[in-house]
């Protein structure tokens, strides 16, 4: 369906290639400078919006009590109200508080290790995570290894490269980025290491590698690999292995969030993201027009080609996660089904764009962007228009559909182009068995799934409720024509019967 589509797409579109595509082209590119809100619809073409978050402030480390500032700052995490930053260049973590207002209250300085450890100084952490009883890990990348410590910065415990034969020993151990499930167990993204996400059990012990993802290959060069090429041919070919991930997250419900650059943007089978559950699976919905792939269409305006890459991912507790693009800094936000919510930010100077976004993570429903080349990272918090789609979705989530129905006709009121409007207005009433009115928001948006199970439901409905009337038509036509024939029948033969008359002799009585 999905393909039938975008082929029906590129015929209308092809009409007005010269005239319209390098237009739209441009103006996408030059919308990415003026930090825009867009999202897209059936066709695939861009549909502007109200913005969905506003910049809070824009934080560099000067602002926040550091006074020789950062250096190549690399990982980002929060937990609670704590926000860490892994300052890269400057070998060391820096943890601060969010107050109330908005401020942040420096913490620490995390630089040495308290305990008894052969290298107690970090040297280029690029990760750091934070469990609920305090204990906080840290990717001391330069070291190679990762550190599990108290509250206290105590050392408790550090993760190497492992000893095993599944492991190759020829490479060297760079744990890039990292989560630690409630069970204490580690997962971390290395350097080099295709097989997928290096997993510690809670003692401490490596116990294989995690949700990796299949090896992609042409069928043209497997054929020709295989059958055809010389042993020297087939040594020069590239192998089939498996992507690298580049990041990892956690969401409310355990299961993990992954992404990788490594894609093409020409084939629809490669996933960008994953959701994992506990034994690896992809479980990622893509309900939505599109797969989960960032932009659509994309040109070659201001130096930035290609698809969108995204570097890190984040997950909400309301189920929706957002996806951060290296190519253009943009920042894609999805809901559970895959629907695309919303997408803004860009590449350049302005607030609220970024030069080098290197790492996403939200505190409740606000986004923090680290720049690397800016050396800030930029908080974002929901506008009237973000609160309201956020409001629907959750709304709908408890069960309170005439509630999410009422609250998508404000989203529409703000934004006619919203497809997840209607389509939200269409589910809501589908929700409240009011099947024929949801059939026209689902038809106006071209929603072929919501339609047809609104139709089979509006169908049974209409049958059960004219069931009766339906036999009683039926009956009466088939049993008129037999009546009417009777009838005729009996007055023929009465018409036609021998009609008694007494005789003279015979008595009347």
């Amino acid at each position: 369906m999905k393909s039938m589509k975008k082929i029906i797409s590129f015929i209308l579109m092809t009409a007005m290639v010269i005239a319209v595509a390098s237009p739209l082209v441009a103006l996408a590119d030059e919308g990415v400078e003026k930090g825009y809100t867009y999202t897209y619809d059936y066709w695939g073409e861009v549909q502007y919006s109200p913005d969905a978050y506003s910049v809070v402030g824009v934080y560099t480390a000067g602002q926040l009590g550091i006074d020789d500032g950062f250096k190549n700052p690399d990982g980002l995490f929060i937990k609670d109200r704590f926000v860490f930053v892994c300052d890269t260049g400057n070998n060391r973590v820096i943890q601060w508080e969010r107050t109330d207002n908005d401020d942040f209250r420096l913490v620490r300085i995390i630089k040495e290790i308290n305990g008894d450890i052969a290298i107690n100084k970090l040297s280029g952490p690029t990760d750091v995570f934070m469990t609920d009883d305090g204990s906080i890990y840290i990717c001391d990348k330069g070291n190679q290894r990762i550190l599990k410590l108290d509250k206290d910065l105590n050392f408790l415990m550090e993760y190497t490269k492992p000893d095993e034969a599944t492991f190759d020993q020829t490479i060297s151990f760079l744990p890039d980025k990292l989560i630690v499930d409630s069970e204490g167990r580690v997962y971390a993204v290395c350097d080099n290491v295709n097989k997928g996400i290096v997993k510690y059990e809670r003692d401490g012990k490596f116990s294989g590698f995690f949700g990796a993802m299949p090896a992609k290959y042409s069928w043209y060069k497997y054929f020709w690999k295989r059958f055809i090429a010389s042993d020297a041919q087939r040594m020069a070919m590239e192998n089939f292995v498996p992507t690298e991930y580049d990041n990892i997250a956690i969401d409310s419900e355990g299961f993990f969030y992954a992404c990788t650059i490594n894609v093409t943007g020409n084939d629809s089978s490669e996933e960008p993201v994953r959701r994992l559950n506990l034994l690896g699976k992809n479980i990622l919905i893509e309900n939505g027009y599109d797969e989960v792939i960032g932009d659509l269409q994309w040109g070659t305006f201001a130096g930035y080609n290609g698809p969108s890459l995204f570097l890190d991912v984040t997950a909400l507790d309301n189920q929706v996660y957002v996806c951060m693009d290296k190519t253009r800094g943009r920042l894609f936000a999805y809901d559970e089904q895959g629907n695309l919510l919303y997408a803004f930010g860009g590449v350049g100077n302005i607030e609220g764009n970024f030069r080098g976004p290197v790492a996403l993570d939200h505190m409740g429903n606000d986004l923090f962007v680290l720049d690397s080349i800016e050396n800030s990272f930029t908080v974002f918090t929901p506008t009237e228009y973000g609160n309201l789609i956020f409001e629907a979705l959750d709304e709908y989530d408890r069960g309170d559909y005439i509630a999410s129905g009422e609250t998508w006709e404000k989203v529409k009121e703000l934004n006619g182009n919203c497809d997840l409007a209607y389509i939200g207005i269409g589910r809501s009433l589908l929700r409240q068995k009011k099947y024929g009115e949801s059939l026209v928001y689902f038809k106006t948006k071209w929603d072929t799934d919501h339609y047809s199970k609104a139709f089979k439901r509006y169908r049974k409905e209409w049958v059960e409720k004219y069931i009766g009337w339906i036999f009683l038509a039926f009956f009466a036509v088939l049993i008129a024509p037999l009546a009417v024939k009777r009838v005729k029948q009996i007055k023929h033969e009465i018409d036609t019967a021998d009609i008694f008359k007494p005789g003279k002799d015979q008595e009347i009585k």
